[in-house]
């Protein structure tokens, strides 16, 4: 745990093996998490608007859990913006990039703090679509598990035509390229996607298992966590903040 000082803690899984997750895959330079990530891929990431739209949504200065922060990408601009955040990852190469966080080293679904919680508990990076519904479960579950008693939880979720524009690209203003080269039916309504990341220098590829969720699926899966949704906090339905039931 956070030393008292602001200090981020030594990860619990420092010099641990964590295998490669099943369906998941990922090449390029560099470290590669168990669900295919590049670390170094996204050390070079650039934040959207996201920080934007959290703080627009949630009180100034609240405790966030960042549940697969990565390397920092949004934990970063939010310090910035005067939040607290405990950072938390199963990768602890992704981890060791943070700064001015805790962090905690864990798979989201088996995280437990001890009925320790927090004023916001987020779920970015579409992992609500994770494959495996008993994961995805576990990551809602924890997500109700942690958030306090008037507190919210902000899950980021994929568009409405994620699986069906394909292939599709763009091209960030950094000057590399990010595309979803291909969807494949995996079974059991998930699809296999992979994705390239195109720079001057380097390509990185990822490929791992999502299950798309209409909106009826998706609040369906709040609902048996014990959330519901508050408030579609975007336009496209993308960003969403829910609360306990009970």
């Amino acid at each position: 745990m956070s030393d008292g000082n602001g200090c981020a803690e030594t990860s619990r899984c420092s010099g641990m093996t964590v295998e490669m997750r099943e369906g998941y895959e990922g090449t390029g330079p560099g470290a590669i998490t168990p669900d295919g990530c590049a670390v170094e891929l996204y050390e070079r990431l650039s934040v959207g608007d996201e920080p934007d739209i959290i703080a627009a949504a949630v009180p100034a200065g609240a405790h966030i859990l960042e549940l697969g922060s990565g390397v920092g990408r949004m934990t970063h601009p939010l310090l910035e913006r005067g939040f607290t955040v405990t950072a938390v990852d199963e990768s602890a190469d992704m981890l060791n990039r943070v700064r001015g966080a805790r962090t905690l080293c864990s798979s989201i679904e088996d995280l437990d703090m001890g009925g320790e919680t927090f004023d916001v508990v987020m779920l970015a990076s579409f992992l609500v679509h994770n494959g495996d519904e008993e994961v995805r479960q576990g990551m809602l579950r924890t997500c109700a598990r942690h958030v306090a008693d008037g507190g919210c939880v902000l899950i980021q979720r994929e568009g409405e035509d994620y699986h069906t524009n394909v292939p599709r690209e763009r091209v960030d203003p950094n000057g590399f390229t990010i595309r979803i080269a291909s969807v494949e039916p995996a079974g059991d309504g998930v699809n296999s996607v992979r994705a390239e990341y195109v720079f001057p220098d380097v390509v990185w590829t990822q490929t791992f298992l999502a299950r798309p969720l209409t909106k009826e699926q998706f609040e369906s899966a709040l609902e048996e966590a014990g959330l519901e949704v508050d408030a579609y906090l975007t336009p496209d339905g993308t960003w969403v903040r829910a609360v306990r039931t009970s």
